[in-house]
C-alpha cells in the first residue's frame, strides 16, 4: 500500500519500522522540524527523521500543514492513506481528505477515554487497570474519529509512563500493520464515555505531601521519566523516581518517619510512601540505601513542597 507517514517521536518510529518491514511503499515521511536540545542548543533529528534518512525516504519538515506547499505536498504523494502517529501537529480538514484511505493515528488509550495529548500519564494517575491501543480514522475533531480496531493491555502496579510507553509503542506498531491488512469496519466512538488527556505541565509534578500515599505513589509512576515528581528537601529539588505505598510509618505530612535502616518511608496525608529511588540536583538516580548512606537523612526530617 503506499502510505505517507507523519510522526516524531520514538512511538512513532518504532510503527514506521513496522510498516517498512511489512513491505509497505511509503512514499512520504513527515516529521517535526530539528529541536535545538541540550545545553548547547544543538538542532537534534526526531528520531522518524532517523530512520527515513537511512532509508533515504523523501522527508519533509515543515513547520505547519496548513499551507497550500502542504496541501500539494501531500496530493503528490498520491498515497492510499496517510499513517499518523504522535506528529505533533494538527492535521487540517483538506489534508485529512487528500489520501484515498483517509488518514490513520495510533492513539495511546482505549478510546473514547483518554482522547488528548498525555494519555498514557492520564490512565497512570487516574489508577487505570488498563490502557491500550486504538487505530482511529481521523476526522476534523480531537481523537473523535471512528475506531478501526483496538487492543487492551493490563497497566503493572508499579508500572512507569515511561514503560508503558514502551510497550504501548510496540502494541502501535503491530496494530497498525494489522488495521491495514484487514481494514475492518469502523466503529462510532460513544461520546458520553470521553475523557480528557490534557498535556502534562511542569508545576503538576510537584509533590503535595497532604495528599494521599497512593495518590502520591501514582503522580511518581505517571511522571516517569517526564517532567519527575519533584519535591524540596531543604533549599534543594529532590527527584523522585520509584516509590510505593509503605506498610506502616505515621507522623506530619514531609516528615521522614522511623523505620528499617536504609530504607526512607515519607508521611503523607493519609498514609506513608517508602522511597526506592531518588535524585539530587545535577547527581545520578541513586537507591534510597545508597542516597541515605551519602546524605545522613534522619527520622523527623522534613521533605516540603518544591516551587513551580
Amino acid at each position: 500500500m503506499r502510505l505517507i507517514f507523519a510522526g516524531t517521536p520514538a512511538f512513532a518510529a518504532i510503527a514506521l519500522q513496522a510498516l517498512i518491514k511489512a513491505g509497505h511503499d511509503l512514499v512520504l515521511v513527515i516529521t517535526q522540524p530539528d529541536r535545538p536540545t541540550g545545553r548547547g542548543l544543538k538542532l537534534v533529528p526526531s528520531e522518524v527523521k532517523k530512520i527515513a534518512q537511512n532509508q533515504e525516504f523523501i522527508l519533509e519538515q515543515p513547520l505547519t500543514l496548513k499551507t497550500d506547499a502542504a496541501r500539494a505536498l501531500v496530493a503528490a504523494a498520491k498515497a492510499d492513506a496517510m499513517i499518523v502517529a504522535a506528529y505533533g501537529l494538527l492535521l487540517p480538514a483538506d489534508i485529512l481528505a487528500i489520501p484515498r484511505l483517509g488518514c490513520l493515528n495510533i492513539h495511546a488509550s482505549l478510546l473514547p477515554r483518554w482522547r488528548g495529548a498525555a494519555p498514557i500519564q492520564r490512565a497512570i494517575l487516574a489508577g487505570d487497570a488498563q490502557t491500550g491501543v486504538t487505530i482511529m480514522q481521523m476526522d476534523a475533531g480531537l481523537d473523535t474519529g471512528d475506531i478501526l480496531l483496538a487492543r487492551a493491555t493490563a497497566i503493572g502496579a508499579q508500572e512507569t509512563a515511561g514503560e508503558l510507553h514502551d510497550r504501548l509503542a510496540v502494541l502501535g506498531a503491530e496494530l497498525i500493520v494489522a488495521a491495514l491488512d484487514k481494514l475492518p469496519p469502523p466503529v462510532k466512538q460513544d461520546a458520553a464515555l470521553a475523557t480528557y488527556a490534557a498535556k502534562i505541565a511542569k508545576s503538576e509534578a510537584c509533590i503535595d505531601w497532604r495528599e494521599d500515599a497512593a495518590h502520591i505513589a501514582l503522580k511518581v509512576r505517571a511522571y516517569n521519566p517526564f517532567p519527575g515528581a519533584v519535591c524540596a528537601l531543604g533549599d534543594e529539588r529532590i527527584k523522585i523516581w520509584r516509590a510505593r505505598v509503605a506498610a506502616g510509618g505515621a507522623g506530619a505530612p514531609g516528615v521522614v518517619c522511623a523505620g528499617t535502616p536504609g530504607t526512607l518511608v515519607i508521611a503523607c496525608g493519609t498514609g506513608a510512601l517508602e522511597v526506592l529511588e531518588l535524585q539530587r540536583p545535577g547527581g545520578r538516580r541513586l537507591a534510597a540505601a545508597t542516597f541515605l548512606a551519602g546524605h545522613g537523612i534522619e527520622p523527623g526530617a522534613r521533605f516540603g513542597v518544591a516551587a513551580p
